[in-house]
């Protein structure tokens, strides 16, 4: 009996390596496919942006109390300084392209003078934008969280324009208006979040000519002192962050 145990023992030892070698190989699982994040710049955003503007101002004498006169310009000058606002919007990407509509509106301080070349120096002109607002369409094209876009459409500018006594500081005369033209620009704008994004912005506005009357205000009040001609433009740069809502990252196989 003993020994009919042990040559058992010895054939199953023979024949598991055997039966081991008859087994199918494991058969090979594909590792899974990676997924890249897609950021997608569809959806409303709500932003603030800030920066720095100079406006060109140019003006032409065109009458002195009411009564028409040659044209006479009396200089230019460049109204430079601050700005701080806000925009909203609207995009929709369709492959890498971005179409989008935006309105901003934004505080400004641009301030300049020029003494007038009339009056040979005794006056001096002096411009302030005080806000500006653009109204714009938007085409970009994007790569992943990384959007470089055109813009252009309507602005607007709140100006107000006096004449001073050149280094006195006595204002003579006064006007004001809000004007509307034009504008274009383009943007370089960063996704560091799902929903937030960063930009730099250049935009250049083309307000046109307009005919300003102005008003005395010392030594008489109210009396139509001159009309001019002023022509205007502004060249604008503001960093600007947003938050949008309404397009998320989605996942890419």
């Amino acid at each position: 009996m003993k020994k009919f145990l042990l040559g058992t023992v010895a054939l199953i030892a023979f024949a598991a390596p055997a039966a081991a070698a008859d087994l199918a190989a494991r058969p090979y699982t594909k590792a899974p496919a990676m997924i890249a994040a897609v950021y997608d710049w569809s959806g409303f955003y709500v932003g603030a942006n800030g920066g720095w503007g100079s406006s060109r101002n140019c003006y032409t004498n065109t009458a002195i109390l009411g009564i028409g006169v040659p044209p006479v310009s009396e200089g230019c000058h460049d109204a430079t300084g601050g700005t701080a606002g806000g925009q909203i919007g609207y995009r929709w990407q369709s492959g890498n392209w971005v179409f989008g509509l935006e309105a901003q509106g934004n505080w400004a301080d641009f301030r300049g003078s020029n003494p007038s070349l009339a009056t040979l120096g005794l006056s001096t002109n002096r411009t302030k934008i005080d806000a500006f607002g653009l109204f714009t369409g938007q085409i970009g094209y994007a790569w992943n969280n990384a959007l470089l876009y055109v813009k252009g459409g309507a602005a607007v500018t709140d100006n107000r324009y006096d004449g001073v006594i050149t280094g006195a500081n006595i204002v003579i005369d006064r006007a004001s208006d809000s004007r509307w033209g034009g504008t274009v620009g383009v943007g370089l704008e960063y996704g560091f979040a799902p929903n937030w994004s960063a930009a730099v912005e250049y935009d250049h506005l083309f307000m046109g000519t307009q005919n300003k009357a102005f008003n005395g205000v010392f030594p008489i009040a109210g009396v139509n002192t001159r009309n001019d001609d002023i022509r205007q433009d502004a060249d604008l740069v503001t960093v600007r962050v947003n938050y949008r809502w309404g397009g998320p990252v989605i996942a890419k196989y």
